[in-house]
């Protein structure tokens, strides 16, 4: 069996599905269930089992050999979230967890890490192991996540490591089951209900000199191709370590509203906003993955540019509206 955690939410639920898709119902599939908004992502999966996120630890303990490997992609993601002791219990706590059982018990284990570690991106975005203890993430999540790739590779280096084991630095990832996340949601998302219920979109303005408004860039990633690299690294195994998993390329938050506006065939009326007080030091204006690591690895499928994926995506977005 394949265990995933977080199965209730984004990026699990449609690395499950894609398993689904894949011919495999053998999976474990743990989070918190109980929340309903979440209910339409993991209801239609077909699945072996359903853990409670709390119970999992002592049920994967338990029942370690019957598991292949572990996807951990549950995690608090908030990046507007500053109590660092929410992120100490659910994403370095609960991961170290996770690990150590994984180690114990021979289970490969793939795990979410994020590009929010590369902080303002003036080290750049490689995924060098040699970059990790440089990296001054801007919030309390980025933080978590770059303080368990450090814990990690001293694990490495003390030899208490799964047998296979990668850290998957995922960049924006947008697309279906992302609807419960609100605030969070991907501005793909955001565009599609603004345009529905007021015909405008807004977009944060520029608080820099050197980018116009609109103009700021982020390697935006598909959902489904996000997925397709989770299943690559459970089939295939490369050298463990932490992976990038963004397109490699950078685009405009002007080019992923204006995909948006023409994939719902509206006109396109973007207008801007301030960027909240409370984040604006902490915005990051500019993500590009570094993806050579991961094609050298292997991985030779293409990733989606906006144009590709936004009308997949919207057209999804209007099956639902219109049940």
């Amino acid at each position: 069996m394949i265990a995933i955690t977080g199965a209730a939410g984004f990026i699990a639920s449609n690395v499950a599905a894609l398993l689904n898709r894949c011919g495999r119902s053998d999976l474990v599939i743990v989070d918190n269930f109980s929340v309903d908004a979440k209910r339409c992502n993991w209801e239609p999966l077909r699945y072996a089992l359903k853990v409670d996120r709390r119970e999992f630890p002592q049920w994967l303990d338990s029942h370690h050999g019957e598991v292949e490997a572990l996807v951990h992609l549950g995690a608090r993601t908030d990046t507007t979230e500053f109590d660092w002791n929410v992120f100490e219990e659910l994403n370095l706590g609960y991961t170290k967890q996770m690990w150590t059982i994984c180690a114990r018990h021979a289970i490969p284990m793939v795990y979410a890490s994020s590009a929010a570690t590369y902080g303002d991106g003036s080290l750049g975005y490689s995924d060098s192991l040699d970059m990790v203890g440089r990296l001054q993430p801007l919030n309390p999540y980025g933080r978590s996540k770059n303080e368990f790739d450090k814990w990690a590779i001293a694990q490495r280096a003390s030899g208490v490591e799964p047998p296979f084991w990668a850290g998957l630095k995922f960049f924006n990832v947008y697309g279906p089951n992302e609807m419960h996340k609100g605030r969070m949601a991907s501005v793909v998302l955001h565009t599609y209900q603004s345009v529905m219920a007021r015909g405008y979109m807004e977009l944060f303005r520029s608080h820099r000199p050197d980018y116009r408004d609109g103009g700021q860039l982020r390697d935006f990633v598909y959902v489904e191709d996000v997925a397709e690299v989770i299943l690559f690294m459970l089939q295939h195994k490369p050298e463990s370590g932490l992976y990038n998993v963004g397109t490699g390329r950078a685009e405009t938050f002007e080019e992923l509203a204006s995909a948006t506006f023409a994939a719902m065939q509206r006109p396109c009326d973007i207008r801007y906003i301030d960027i909240p007080v409370d984040i604006r030091d902490k915005y990051q204006y500019y993500t590009q993955a570094d993806i050579t690591r991961l094609r050298q690895a292997g991985y030779d499928k293409p990733f989606k540019t906006l144009r590709q994926a936004v009308p997949l995506y919207v057209q999804q977005l209007k099956e639902l509206h219109s049940v």
